[in-house]
């Protein structure tokens, strides 16, 4: 998936998205997941013999969804619109009139008009902003001048008599939004968006459970997860850094094609469900009452507190995941580097997969057990706070080449493992692909939903600069919150290097040898 994923927030925006619309969808999709990786962990808890063709179907749908992209049409707005620019100051050359009903009936209506707000002394006047080039059968004269550009404006309104003594007036420009929700074009990006996006965080899911089922789920189970979990990113990180640059060589404008990218998704997509069908399973004993179980865990406090927690490293990680690139594609637009941006995010990826990611996942096991849950926890909020503020400042889009290679791993991908080693470590036998899907349900569910809810309003209120420092304020809050809210008294820490613990009679690791095996209805110790 690593060719399309992270485009994902671009596509929307060569269809013409605004990015308060893509926050609301970003939103309301992670909800999704909270209720689909739970589900669809307990069929596979509950169907045990099934769970490598539930595995494998999701992969193909995944997969037929986002090549759905395909076939959304590919027109762009005639008014280029950047969202942290919608404040246009302008120079009326003639006095606005009402708008012709044919303007309204015009079949290029919704990709030559956008909506204005204008203000000019004490008089405030409601209009449409037209590209006259665009819809030629009107024959509009330009009665507007925004630097070198020459627009159509008038008024929707019909208002008192205004005084044009002064030519020059402020207008808020923004997208018509009977446009945005007409169009057959954004119910299509929605509905492929949101079969494929559910069905990759769900296989993600099951795979990481798959995983330390076939790892044996014991401590040296979790310690040796990052290992094999550097592979995903491997192949994340190369396909995305391939699909850049064939991307880049294929098209020459400033507006990419993505068929490139979808073809090499597909490719690898086979190739990733023929590698499922060849895994052999262990042979699993199941839950008696597999909710039963779930929920006794996830009433304990401590388990409550490292969700809260998940939750928000989740809303942290869509807000850069789904408005990076955006801010990026923005910055690139202002410096001139709009020709080789496809290659820059190529290889920002590469640089957050390979680079990044790869040592962090591979020895991920050795420095949870060095610092615990806790510490590891901390640290990455920290460095969430340095990497939001450095993404804040780049002044040209290679800079974040770097930034990325440099805190990718130490944030994203100790995080995860951190979180799904712990739902590991604390699952009652028989329910891990549950508790998998309960845990990334928290933190790529909702916290992926608040995230993109709260980045969309902040990004189409304050640009994207100021929202990552907002974001990286909000980080180091997170960090020293985490860090005075942890279990808090460490004389009675059970388990000195794990720092969350199950609130049940444990005893400390060094007399474990000399109890009896726990009976299947107890929930596990966490090592």
């Amino acid at each position: 998936m690593g060719p399309i994923l992270p485009q994902l927030s671009v596509i929307g925006k060569q269809i013409g998205i605004p990015p308060d619309i893509m926050g609301y969808i970003t939103a309301v999709l992670p909800i999704l997941y909270v209720l689909a990786k739970p589900l669809v962990g307990f069929l596979a808890d509950y169907f045990v013999n099934l769970r490598k063709f539930i595995f494998m179907t999701l992969i193909v749908i995944m997969t037929l969804a986002y090549a759905g992209f395909y076939f959304l049409p590919s027109s762009t707005h005639a008014i280029e619109l950047e969202e942290s620019s919608s404040l246009w100051s302008v120079t009326l050359t003639e006095e606005p009139l009402h708008c012709p009903d044919a303007l309204y009936a015009s079949k290029d209506y919704c990709q030559a008009t956008h909506q204005a707000e204008c203000s000019q002394q004490n008089f405030t006047f409601h209009t449409l902003l037209v590209a006259p080039q665009s819809v030629p059968a009107l024959q509009l004269s330009a009665n507007l001048q925004h630097g070198n550009d020459s627009y159509f404006i008038c008024l929707t309104q019909l208002t008192e008599s205004i005084s044009w003594s002064n030519s020059s007036a402020q207008c808020h420009v923004q997208h018509i939004d009977s446009c945005v929700y007409a169009s057959g074009k954004f119910w299509l990006f929605v509905c492929l968006l949101f079969i494929g996006t559910i069905g990759f965080n769900v296989t993600n899911s099951i795979s990481d459970a798959c995983c330390f089922d076939l790892l044996g789920g014991e401590a040296d189970g979790e310690s040796k997860y990052g290992a094999q979990r550097v592979w995903g990113t491997i192949g994340f990180g190369s396909t995305a850094l391939l699909a850049g640059v064939v991307v880049n060589l294929w098209t020459s404008d400033a507006i990419k094609s993505f068929t490139p990218a979808l073809i090499i998704m597909c490719a690898f997509s086979l190739l990733d469900v023929f590698s499922v069908s060849r895994l052999k399973m262990p042979k699993l004993g199941g839950s008696e009452s597999i909710w039963t179980d779930v929920w006794q865990l996830v009433r304990q406090p401590p388990i409550v507190t490292f969700l809260v927690f998940a939750t928000i490293a989740g809303i942290i990680d869509s807000f850069i995941i789904y408005f990076m690139f955006w801010h990026v594609e923005e910055v690139a637009a202002q410096t001139g580097y709009m020709p080789d941006i496809k290659l820059i995010e190529g290889l920002v990826v590469a640089a957050e997969c390979l680079a990044g990611e790869v040592p962090f996942f591979f020895y991920s096991g050795k420095i949870i057990k060095k610092l615990g849950y806790v510490h590891c926890m901390s640290m990455c909020f920290f460095f969430y706070a340095v990497r939001l503020s450095l993404i804040a400042w780049i002044p040209n889009p290679w800079y974040l080449v770097g930034v990325e290679l440099f805190f990718q791993g130490i944030t994203y991908a100790l995080c995860y493992t951190c979180i799904v080693a712990y739902a590991s470590a604390v699952a009652p036998p028989g329910t891990s692909a549950t508790v998998q899907g309960l845990m990334a349900g928290m933190d790529d569910g909702l916290g992926f939903s608040i995230g993109s809810l709260i980045g969309g309003l902040m990004f189409k209120r304050l640009g994207g600069r100021e929202s990552f420092k907002y974001f990286a304020i909000a980080a180091m809050c997170t960090c020293v919150a985490h860090i005075v809210l942890r279990p808090l008294s460490r004389k009675r820490q059970y388990l000195p290097k794990t720092g969350y613990q199950l609130p049940t009679d444990q005893s400390a690791p060094d007399e474990l040898s000399s109890l009896p095996s726990p009976q299947p209805e107890e929930l596990p110790k966490v090592y």
